[in-house]
């Protein structure tokens, strides 16, 4: 355990850290923002999560349907979020040229955003729901911490235009809807076909078909979120 004793933290950034069980004691906090995996987080003795999950429920709708466990409900979200990309896709394009490549904060660009969101598909549709050991897309991007990336088929070299990406993206939609459209309550609860190997993701061994979806609808709507606010940064900072 590290402590910090009358540090000044003014301006820091903590990316990818683990705060699991951290206490802030006496400390000033003003104007801080926090995005990430956050669970049981108590501030000044009351317990704010349930406010802020409630909240982000009433906000975006779609997270009801994304938890459903009925098939109507997921393909409804499913058609929401290809909906809320497809408009976000036109927003980009009517900003200044190249905006589609442009990180904000060291966070990835919409092309990027866009890629790693085909990895999830290849990743958590293609192999923990469907069973199917192919290559993964090549223009897919992974998280800096997923191994063996090379293996795995991608090209960490890629440098694909978002009409080029939106393709791939396109397929994979198309894929995700017939499979939806057919999909009982009784292929959900089954257990996820992953195949016995120890390609990525490993951790989704044992995890029910319905779990597996949830990752890919999930990772879609967080992304988004995180893509339409750094466009919206973008578009106040005026830097494109």
């Amino acid at each position: 355990m590290r402590r910090f004793d009358d540090e000044d933290l003014t301006g820091a950034e903590f990316r990818e850290c683990d705060l699991s069980g951290a206490r802030l004691v006496g400390v000033v906090m003003q104007n801080v923002e926090i995005d990430g995996l956050v669970t049981n987080l108590t501030v000044n003795g009351v317990e704010v999560m349930p406010y802020v999950e409630a909240e982000l429920d009433r906000r975006h709708p779609v997270r009801l349907l994304i938890r459903s466990d009925e098939p109507d409900d997921l393909r409804k979200a499913w058609r929401q979020l290809v909906d809320d990309w497809a408009t976000t896709v036109g927003r980009v394009r009517s900003m200044p040229v190249g905006s589609e490549h442009q990180g904000v904060d060291g966070e990835w660009s919409m092309v990027e955003t866009l890629r790693h969101l085909v990895f999830v598909h290849d990743s958590w549709f293609r192999r923990c729901v469907l069973g199917l050991t192919e290559p993964f897309t090549a223009v897919g991007l992974a998280s800096p911490f997923v191994p063996d990336q090379e293996a795995l088929g991608l090209d960490q070299s890629a440098r694909p235009s978002l009409d080029e990406v939106l393709v791939v993206r396109d397929r994979q939609a198309s894929e995700l809807e017939a499979w939806l459209a057919e999909v009982t309550p009784e292929r959900l609860a089954e257990p996820a076909p992953v195949p016995d190997d120890d390609r990525w993701p490993p951790y989704a061994k044992g995890r029910r078909v319905r779990q597996c979806l949830g990752t890919v609808l999930n990772e879609e709507w967080e992304h988004h979120g995180f893509c339409m606010r750094d466009l919206d940064k973008l578009s106040r900072l005026g830097v494109v």
